[in-house]
């Protein structure tokens, strides 16, 4: 080996003037290497990083230029960066040219530059000024928790002498260059929380003629062999022996963990998570006895996880969650009892608890649900007497619950949701006073609910549903202040609801339906006014009449009270539940007059069917007027007669009148349709299925819009109109209402109308349009929402006087909201929905310029089993680049468009010719100031720019033209986040 560094150290790049002397001193680097290998086994691989750093400052012309001083270097740096006053100490005066004396910079008793630390500082700009060979001495680089973008130099392989390098937490994106690994003495590697990929760095072999001379094509060959994968880490990495920590995490990673990190014996922590990575775990990593901290959730890593994990007896966590692992759990997971915080959830793990697991005192957090682990939950676990978490749910673990997890004092959650356990609830469990969820349902657990459950004053989740648990509820459960969530739903309980359960005023869901409960409904209930989600007593032997306090529930979304014995009226206070989404009243005693407003002017006949003597407006009960109360029945019945009749008659006559009118134009419409598909006609004319959920109902909505009259009308788009609906009780909505089916675009607009209704009708986001209710009926085919007051965001930016209100921190915080939303459609609802029209008409703002996500006429859901090609949609000027020639719909598509709607907001325009260039041109350098809106005054403080700055980075690198280097939503939202809580 001591051959080959003398060969490299040889190499005097600054005399090289011809690329063919060059490519001679390659090849013979190369020779002598391949030699020393074939006499010695040493690995040509260490050649690599050392030839791309020396190749990158010949292509960049640093190769033939003096080396600058310190001073020099790092000023030139400030120059390249955008003005910020973080490095206003920077200054080329013979009184402050020190560097020794600036922000962030120290020295050693040589005055040579050992440290440069500007972390956290918001600091803007790239690396690519930064001249890495200035500074031999130079021990740590940390640049972590700020705005650079741009990619990682790789003449960064230059610092040879470097120990600390952390650049996470910023815009970094492209690719790991391969000369990080000539950083032999580094030990500290954090690169987390960007969007770097893994592979070389593309600048390196620049296109153009460059590429065409002589030789060196076959010399990028000789350089990208097989280690050097798009998205990969190289196995490179292996050769720097004094690593202690590797953090790759929240980046773009993929392709297989090398097996070389097996080399690294010095590794204390391993950072893979939130990555692509794929394959299975190299067995070598067992080889690392001094790790202590292993994280690879949320990958696509699969098969067996290696038994010589157990190897790594100093191992403090271990995390495996959310990949594809099968096979057993590592048996000596727990080899050395230190092990802290484990999780192996959302895998394909079966058999047993390992037995060191059982005996491992030192648990603190186990997640290993949704597996098919097997065994006895009272035999296989222990006592943790540190255990502050601890989900088994979705396992097939049986046995009983033992009263040894009562020693588990710390305990804030148990979870073991949907097992076969059986047996009862021990008291024991009463006594975790810290615990805030006790999750136990969907098992076989059986007996009373233990009345000392009033121990569990902290508790704010309690789910004990499809069990077979008997006796009556404990009143005491009362007394726990801080409920928020109780389900005793599908169980065998009787006797009254305790009038105590009123007490509860934090509850905001409360489900105790599918039992055997009797009595009335207790009227506290309806102190309950933090209820939203909802209130289900259904399914039980209740009696006597609804409460009319039940109607101070005005955030309940959604009420069930159905099959029970309930009498009397339907109280009036019930209309006034503004919240309300869905009520069910059905198989029950009530008789009278439904209340005629809210939620009962949109309802379905089977929300009331199945009761006594029910009236109303809803379509299929008969009108109120038309029951008769009188005393007198003969005189009654004289009096139904004499109505009847002559209505009768007439029904008769109208229905002849419409039988022949329909049967006239199905024959004409059948004649005139192509195909003679008389039938699809059919179904369209008598397509009035009612499907509106909402507060209103459809003759409201054409009498408010007198049949869609266009002055109406606030917005017109491919698929249809908007319009400006103020109600008689002066509810304001706006009513998209589709073109009409039969045209020639109906399966656009009927697909249009199923996507928008799908994705949503069950969202719940504050930054996204809330969908009330939809209708279908033959050519009225409309969707109901709120109102937005101001309208569009582009609508909002075209206007002087608005675009002038439309201060910078409201326009931060219209970005925010926008990705806060994506990010929900994303990575929080299942499946994923991808919006695929994010433009910035579609982006609606309040009148206190809140941002809410709109228009879901082209979203398609990502279900895992289906094709994401699909055609192009969405609007030009917003569209991801790619799906011109793939088509394949992902949420980097949703990046991409949210990336040109960012860059709109701060320029108040769209961003068209700039887009065109950062397209172009990847190392095209933007500046703040040129770019922002020039309605309004610059920012006044640095916050504000330093936000403002990372916005702008943020959109730039959600903008790009490779999709692989956006970042996800969800960092797009935790930087916003991050920045925030910064500033």
């Amino acid at each position: 080996m001591g051959s080959f560094h003398t060969s490299i150290s040889s190499l005097n790049l600054s005399s090289i003037s011809q690329l063919e002397n060059f490519q001679l001193a390659i090849m013979a680097i190369h020779s002598q290497t391949t030699t020393h290998n074939q006499n010695h086994h040493f690995s040509v691989s260490l050649a690599f990083p050392l030839i791309s750093a020396a190749l990158f400052l010949l292509l960049s012309g640093n190769a033939i230029e003096a080396i600058p001083t310190e001073t020099e270097a790092l000023l030139r740096w400030k120059e390249g960066l955008p003005p910020q006053p973080i490095l206003d100490s920077w200054l080329s005066n013979s009184s402050a040219s020190n560097p020794c004396q600036w922000r962030g910079i120290a020295c050693n008793n040589q005055s040579s530059v050992i440290e440069i630390n500007l972390a956290s500082t918001g600091l803007r700009g790239t690396l690519d000024k930064l001249n890495f060979s200035s500074f031999p001495n130079l021990l740590r680089l940390d640049l972590k928790i700020n705005n650079l973008s741009g990619v990682i130099p790789p003449s960064i392989g230059v610092l040879s002498k470097l120990q600390f390098l952390d650049l996470s937490t910023n815009l970094l994106n492209s690719t790991l260059p391969l000369s990080l690994a000539n950083l032999t003495e580094v030990f500290e590697l954090d690169v987390s929380r960007n969007s770097i990929t893994g592979s070389l760095d593309p600048r390196l072999f620049p296109d153009g003629s460059a590429d065409s001379r002589t030789g060196l094509r076959s010399l990028r060959n000789f350089l990208l062999q097989d280690t050097l994968l798009q998205g990969r880490v190289p196995e490179e990495i292996g050769n720097i022996k004094s690593l202690s920590l590797i953090a790759f995490d929240r980046s773009h990673f993929s392709g297989p963990i090398p097996q070389s990190l097996g080399n690294l014996t010095n590794l204390n922590i391993l950072r893979l998570n939130d990555n692509h990575f794929s394959g299975e775990i190299p067995k070598s990593i067992g080889n690392l006895r001094n790790l202590t901290d292993l994280r690879l959730f949320i990958n696509d890593l699969s098969g067996e996880v290696p038994q010589n994990l157990g190897n790594m007896s100093a191992l403090t966590v271990l995390h495996l969650a959310e990949n594809n692992f099968i096979g057993t759990l590592p048996l000596h997971v727990c080899k050395g009892g230190k092990l802290v915080n484990f999780s192996a959830a959302h895998n394909s793990f079966s058999g047993p608890i390992p037995m060191s697991l059982k005996n491992c005192p030192s648990l603190y957090r186990v997640l290993i649900q949704n597996n098919s682990l097997t065994g006895s939950l009272d035999q296989d676990f222990g006592v943790y007497p540190d255990l502050n978490y601890i989900d088994l749910s979705y396992n097939q673990f049986d046995g009983n619950l033992s009263p040894k997890w009562g020693e588990c004092r710390n305990l804030t959650l148990l979870r073991i949701t949907e097992n076969k356990v059986s047996g009862e609830i021990p008291d024991e469990i009463t006594q975790l006073e810290n615990l805030v969820e006790l999750e136990l349902s969907s098992n076989n657990l059986s007996g009373l609910i233990p009345k000392s459950i009033r121990n569990l004053s902290q508790l704010s989740v309690l789910g004990l549903q499809n069990n077979r648990l008997s006796g009556s509820i404990p009143a005491d459960l009362g007394s726990i202040v801080n409920l928020a969530h109780l389900d005793l739903s599908m169980n065998m309980l009787t006797g009254p609801i305790p009038s105590q359960i009123g007490d509860n005023t934090k509850l905001q869901y409360l489900s105790l339906s599918m039992n055997q409960l009797n009595g009335s409904i207790p009227f506290r209930i309806g102190s309950l006014v933090t209820l939203q989600d909802l209130l289900d007593l259904s399914h039980n032997s209740l009696s006597g009449g609804i409460p009319s306090l039940l109607g101070n529930l005005v955030s309940l979304e959604n009420l069930n009270l159905s099959h029970n014995n309930l009498s009397g009226s339907i109280p009036d206070s019930l209309g006034g539940m503004v919240s309300l989404v869905s009520i069910n009243l059905s198989y029950n005693n009530l008789e009278g007059p439904l209340p005629d407003e809210g939620i009962f002017k949109t309802s379905r006949l089977d929300a009331f069917s199945n009761n006594r003597g029910l009236c109303g407006s809803v379509s299929g009960l008969p009108r109120c007027s038309s029951i008769v109360t009188g005393d007198d029945k003969e005189g009654s019945r004289n009096k139904l007669v004499t109505i009847l009749v002559p209505s009768l008659v007439g029904a008769l006559l109208v229905s002849v009148v419409i039988f022949g009118t329909v049967f006239c134009v199905l024959r004409k419409r059948g004649r005139q349709d192509p195909e003679g598909n008389g039938k699809t006609v059919k179904e369209k004319l008598f397509s009035n299925i009612w499907y509106f959920n909402g507060r209103i109902v459809y003759s409201d909505i054409i009498k408010a819009t007198n049949s869609f009259d266009d002055k109406y009308c606030i917005g017109e788009g491919g698929s249809g109109k908007v319009y400006k609906v103020e109600m008689a009780g002066g509810e304001v909505f706006a009513v998209k209402k589709l073109h009409s089916w039969d045209d020639e675009m109906s399966v656009q607009n009927q697909k249009s109308f199923e996507n928008e209704v799908a994705a949503l009708t069950e969202i719940r986001h504050r930054n996204i349009v809330r969908l009330y209710g939809f209708c279908c009926r033959g050519a009225h085919t409309f969707l109901v929402y709120d109102y937005i007051e101001r309208g569009s965001l582009g609508y909002v930016l075209s206007l002087e006087k608005e675009a002038k209100a439309f201060s910078w921190s409201k326009r931060i915080e219209v970005v925010k909201g926008v990705a806060q939303a994506l990010s929900y459609l994303h990575h929080d609802r299942k499946p994923p929905i991808i919006h695929r029209d994010i433009t910035a008409n579609n982006v609606l703002l309040d009148s206190e310029f809140g941002a809410h996500v709109a228009d879901f006429g082209t979203a398609r859901f990502l279900k895992p089993d289906m094709s994401r090609w699909t055609t192009v949609a969405g609007t030009h000027g917003y569209v991801a680049p790619e799906l011109a020639y793939t088509m394949a719909a992902t949420e980097k598509c949703d990046v991409y468009s949210f990336g040109v709607v960012v860059l709109q907001v701060l320029m108040g325009k769209h961003p068209g010719d700039l887009i065109l260039s950062l397209h172009s041109s990847p190392d095209y350098n933007v500046e703040l100031n040129d770019i922002l809106d020039s309605r309004l005054q610059p920012p006044e403080n640095d916050k504000t720019f330093s936000d403002l700055t990372l916005i702008m980075n943020l959109a730039i690198s959600c903008s790009h033209v490779n999709p692989q280097s956006r970042p996800t939503m969800r960092n797009a939202c935790q930087l916003l986040e991050i920045q925030a809580a910064d500033t």
